[in-house]
């Protein structure tokens, strides 16, 4: 069961889509509670101060779910709501992917397979700087057939970066079919584990469930994190 705050943001991502008449409808829907979770109760940063040197980093490596990103930071104060409302126009800032112009942005991303290479990079240079910050990056399933990101997850477990919190929306669906049919995972959490992964998995709608694990992961382990999140495409629309 969605909770209040969850249908109203879904609310804003529909109309926000709707008005654009173009983005991705479910890859943005079933992220929501992880983003929610993520801005609400676990990072650190300062909307006044986007680029304050103590934030904690986010990447939205599935950048085609970037509506629900867009809504999040509006509501949290990193540009003016009016802003959602000229998604994907020309007298907007906000594109149909992520775009470091965008307060809050920190990388463009949207070619799938690079946002957990980029954010070993970010976090490898918060160790050597010795700044505390810790990277987040959310992935989806079906990006994860790319090479890149098994090249990225071994580099990451070389490094012992516990540090960085991967995510993955495993909503189990890719652009043209389901992610066992077009190359399946599984057994995917063993996956990440062979390459020196701490891997949790929760039901990733589930907002208490996923603030108990989010709070654990990151933890200093001495190994990187990565939360397997059990979602549905499209989350909240019949």
């Amino acid at each position: 069961m969605l909770d209040k705050r969850s249908l109203e943001l879904r609310r804003t991502i529909v109309k926000v889509l709707a008005a654009a008449e173009r983005g991705h409808l479910g890859a943005s829907l079933s992220l929501v509670e992880i983003v929610r979770v993520l801005f609400d109760d676990v990072m650190r940063y300062d909307p006044r101060n986007p680029r304050w040197s103590g934030r904690d980093r986010f990447i939205l490596s599935k950048g085609h779910g970037c509506v629900a990103l867009y809504v999040l930071l509006a509501e949290k104060g990193f540009f003016p709501a009016d802003e959602l409302w000229k998604f994907c126009r020309f007298d907007g800032m906000l594109g149909g992917h992520p775009d470091p112009k965008v307060p809050g942005v920190e990388c463009a991303t949207g070619s799938l397979g690079h946002g957990l290479p980029i954010a070993v990079g970010m976090a490898l240079n918060a160790r050597y700087e010795g700044s505390g910050a810790r990277v987040f990056v959310v992935l989806g399933d079906g990006e994860c057939n790319e090479g890149s990101v098994w090249e990225a997850a071994m580099s990451a477990g070389k490094h012992k970066l516990d540090n960085l919190v991967a995510l993955v929306d495993y909503n189990k669906q890719q652009s043209y079919g389901s992610t066992h049919e077009i190359l399946d995972l599984e057994p995917f959490a063993d996956k990440w584990r062979s390459c020196g992964f701490d891997v949790t998995e929760v039901d990733g709608h589930d907002v208490v469930a996923l603030r108990t694990v989010l709070g654990a992961a990151g933890d200093r382990t001495g190994k990187p994190a990565l939360v397997i999140c059990h979602t549905v495409k499209g989350k909240g629309v019949p």
